[in-house]
């Protein structure tokens, strides 16, 4: 039996816990009171309690409009539309790409998933000016569909390896069971081994949708039309040769946080799950 741990060393264990804690939470905070704070100034205090705290520049950035339409109700629609075809796109490619890696063998299977590994090796500046002949050939620029093609061309691969090592862990014996049963083998794949790989398509579909919510260089290369700009494009707006109103891009950072940590915290029984999948055999 396992011998309970000192009142001291429980202590400690707990003082170190409160202290890393509030460590990483702290920048946190103090974007949050930047953003409460009335001063586009940027807030070298680093104390977090300061008077006269408001919520102008929340109101200022989503009130943000041309005078004809209201930009920050159609940018937000671009972000959310953009991350969630992107992420869509990923694992409707993905996963019939992933099954058949994962279940047959056929001449080219490694060399194909050598090269999908290497399309994750070069960073999106790198691609930036090809991408952005081929959209303007294509008359996709300024475009929310060139951006989810664009957007997919790393999607897909990341989506392949990740979902192939998890179709690797359902055991065959299922597929087969089903296949004697009278199965196709689209039936099998679509009642059997999706729903089962339900926690590796959550954390996929999120990595995806978390990647094309955040990206800034190619939608800032690519898009010009304020009307058809994603919110981190957005925020690079507040941020100019004479200055930084740092009230509003702190408040702006919260609210372009906020969809993603809700769908995080959505999807967090599948993330763990999914993460964890395969870490243990029998």
């Amino acid at each position: 039996m396992a011998r309970a741990p000192s009142t001291p060393r429980v202590i400690l264990t707990h003082a170190a816990i409160v202290l890393i804690t509030a460590v990483t939470i702290y920048p946190v905070l103090w974007v949050v009171r930047m953003a409460l704070s009335p001063s586009q100034q940027f807030g070298a205090d680093p104390t977090l309690l300061s008077g006269g705290w408001t919520l102008q520049n929340f109101v200022d950035v989503i009130g943000t409009s041309d005078g004809t339409v209201w930009l920050f109700g159609i940018q937000l629609l671009n972000s959310l539309i953009v991350a969630a075809a992107t992420a869509g796109v990923g694992l409707a490619l993905s996963t019939t790409a992933a099954y058949a890696l994962s279940r047959w063998a056929f001449p080219g299977r490694e060399a194909g998933m050598n090269a999908f590994l290497v399309t994750q090796m070069f960073p999106g500046v790198v691609m930036a000016i090809p991408l952005y002949i081929l959209l303007d050939t294509l008359g996709l620029l300024d475009s929310l569909l060139g951006l989810v093609l664009v957007y997919a061309t790393t999607s897909v691969p990341f989506s392949v390896w990740t979902l192939k090592g998890y179709f690797d862990t359902i055991p065959v014996a299922l597929e087969e069971a089903a296949l004697l049963d009278g199965a196709g083998r689209w039936t099998t794949f679509w009642r059997i081994i999706l729903p089962l790989a339900r926690p590796a398509l959550a954390v996929t579909g999120l990595f995806s949708f978390m990647t094309a919510w955040n990206e800034y260089i190619l939608a800032a290369t690519l898009l010009g039309d304020p009307r058809a700009f994603t919110l981190p494009v957005v925020l690079q707006r507040y941020v100019d040769d004479y200055g930084t109103e740092w009230g509003h891009f702190a408040a702006g950072a919260l609210l372009v946080s906020l969809p993603v940590v809700l769908l995080f915290f959505a999807l967090q029984r599948y993330f763990v799950e999914g993460l964890t999948a395969g870490s243990v055999k029998g």
